[in-house]
């Protein structure tokens, strides 16, 4: 599935773009799916296990910023779990042993989809080692006025694990004023509907507001390493963690390799999901949807 060139990119940068992985039926199937999932919102009025909400929802004008879990909630998102693109892009930079955490689906409507601060997905489950990703299945083209994933290139890399915590607790989010990485230098992920974008865990990332009329859904599942252990939230029973593998065999011999590591304790304050944890971040690079065009070159 990959070319050498595409797996040196993601070693250098951080975060790849594969095109068309899904076909437009599939990608059909998922808009369908969510728009159904969307419209069952109207009759919530406050974050649950299933969705998570704009601050502005209402029965009338149903804004629903992320679906939860959606894997547990619909068989149409469960089945590309195992999609066979997306676990062959992730043997060709990982190996034959892959194992499956979770996943989420981020929906950015037009005119109005949250941002999502700078922060590594590292922050919030570090592991015994980081062969960890996230993978997004565009549901929409990306373009970059709909707030796209953007990645700085080469954060994933060195011994240092950035600071996620506002006044002591962990708040899921990086203060830019501290300048730790060079976020003019962000690219962001483009493509089509159908194509996947993959994220090293420890890629320091972000996404700004969707200013444009397009939507902008991206279903993000996380995967790692066979031998990738976490260090926060444990397996409670071995044979549901086994059950999460997606391609080859698990082990009992986790893989230890010099990572940093910051543990996201004390938890934050405000939680059910990042869009919370993040209301703790007084100093926002986003606030201002100028900020990308301003700080980052065109591509």
């Amino acid at each position: 599935m990959l070319t050498q060139a595409q797996i040196d990119e993601y070693n250098e940068r951080g975060a790849i773009v594969v095109p068309d992985v899904l076909s437009p039926a599939e990608v059909a199937d998922l808009r369908r799916v969510t728009d159904e999932f969307v419209e069952k919102s109207r009759a919530v009025t406050k974050h649950s296990d299933i969705f998570d909400l704009e601050d502005t929802h209402s029965p009338a004008q149903p804004r629903v910023r992320r679906i939860k879990a959606p894997h547990l909630h619909h068989a149409v998102y469960a089945a590309l779990v195992r999609h066979p693109g997306i676990v062959e892009v992730l043997t060709d930079l990982w190996g034959p042993n892959i194992r499956f955490d979770t996943a989420k689906l981020n929906l950015k409507s037009a005119g109005f989809g949250a941002a999502v601060e700078w922060h590594q997905d590292w922050a919030f489950y570090p592991h015994t080692n980081d062969d960890l990703a996230a993978v997004g299945v565009m549901m929409d083209d990306m373009e970059l006025a709909n707030g796209p994933l953007l990645i700085v290139p080469g954060s994933h890399t060195g011994d240092k694990v950035f600071d996620h915590h506002a006044d002591g607790k962990f708040c899921g989010a990086m203060d830019p004023g501290k300048k730790e990485v060079d976020l003019s230098s962000a690219f962001p992920l483009l493509g089509r509907a159908g194509s996947i974008t993959v994220h090293h865990v420890r890629a320091v990332h972000g996404s700004a507001v969707n200013t444009s009329n397009k939507d902008r859904r991206l279903l993000l599942f996380q995967y790692r390493a066979a031998d990738a252990w976490p260090l926060v939230a444990p397996p409670k029973a071995i044979e549901a963690f086994d059950d999460l593998m997606v391609a080859g065999v698990p082990t009992l011999e986790p893989r230890l390799t010099q990572v940093p590591v910051r543990l996201p304790l004390p938890p934050a304050d405000l939680q059910g999901s990042i869009y919370e944890n993040q209301k703790a971040l007084a100093n926002r690079y986003f606030d201002s949807p100028a900020t990308v065009k301003e700080s980052m070159p065109a591509e």
